[in-house]
């Protein structure tokens, strides 16, 4: 035992417990933020999280902007000295997408923070291991992700997610684990256009259950339950200011007594802001919602804009 440390006194350890938690809040920070500017001409993207406990929440938003992050050209060279044309086809076409994560740890704390950043370098890891096996993200990330989760966390903490990749034609295709629904406000019709339900699949939430797709699940024994494989939905943003909007719950569930944000004050707030930039909708959203109460949640969204 160090006795320095124990005899230590007590303003002193909370001194140094403070700066430690304002360093925590600067990592954390930094992971949270969301890049400005989008590769591709005919989208504008932005995302906020606002966490309900100063720094530190369960929401998370991560930007893949592929041409931004990775050397498409060096790698489909490299594919191709390998024999694999397929890969580096595959490579080269993520120069006309852009990749958003969006995740909703179930709670709002220090250890939720900790779960988001986990899924941060988790995620991330994982592009690059997809990148190098098929040249693009695939649903087998997301069985991965959901295996090691189940593994490292208890029942009581998973997270809704939804991972999509928006093309530069404005095609959505994307990936849902237990996260609310996309939106999609028309700027032809000026309103919120309802999606075919077969076109917004969602499983179980990232951790909740084992996964069927786990090679190595006989080897733990029994389960009462398995998640089955996630599958892959695409929505169209066909016309010029169409608007998709991605968020958690702790805005499509905020309301004040009886009045809920969705649709209605959602609907007009984006109305309004609909010839703004994806930037300055995210920040009339986020009035709208805390004009109407305070937040009782992490509430995060990402707004894609067609240009």
């Amino acid at each position: 035992m160090d006795e320095t440390a124990t005899n230590e006194p007590v303003e002193a350890r909370l001194a140094r417990l403070e700066e430690e938690m304002k360093n925590l809040g600067s990592i954390i920070e930094n992971v949270y933020a969301f890049p400005s500017g989008c590769s591709l001409a005919s989208i504008d993207i932005s995302g906020r999280t606002y966490p309900l406990n100063g720094p530190f929440g369960g929401d998370h938003i991560i930007l893949v902007d592929f041409k931004h992050r990775y050397d498409l050209d060096r790698r489909a060279a490299q594919a191709r000295l390998l024999g694999r044309d397929d890969v580096a086809a595959q490579l080269e076409a993520n120069r006309s997408r852009v990749g958003v994560l969006l995740a909703d740890v179930s709670g709002h704390g220090m250890t939720d923070a900790l779960l988001a950043a986990m899924l941060h370098q988790a995620f991330l890891v994982g592009v690059l291991y997809e990148l190098e096996a098929s040249g693009q993200v695939t649903a087998r990330l997301f069985e991965h992700l959901n295996t090691r989760f189940h593994k490292s966390s208890s029942v009581t903490k998973f997270l809704t997610m939804i991972y999509g990749e928006i093309n530069e034609d404005g095609t959505f295709r994307f990936l849902s684990a237990g996260h609310p629904r996309p939106l999609i406000f028309s700027a032809a019709f000026d309103r919120f256009v309802t999606i075919d339900p077969d076109r917004l699949r969602t499983f179980l939430p990232i951790g909740m259950f084992p996964s069927e797709a786990d090679v190595d699940r006989q080897m733990y024994g029994a389960q009462p339950f398995y998640k089955r494989l996630y599958a892959v939905n695409e929505v169209n943003l066909m016309g010029s200011g169409d608007i998709l909007i991605l968020a958690t719950d702790g805005l499509l569930d905020h309301h004040s007594g009886d009045v809920e944000l969705v649709p209605g004050i959602l609907e007009d707030a984006i109305r309004q802001a609909k010839h703004e930039s994806a930037a300055a909708i995210v920040e009339r959203v986020h009035a709208a919602a805390t004009a109407l109460a305070e937040l009782d949640d992490d509430m995060s969204l990402v707004v894609i804009k067609k240009q």
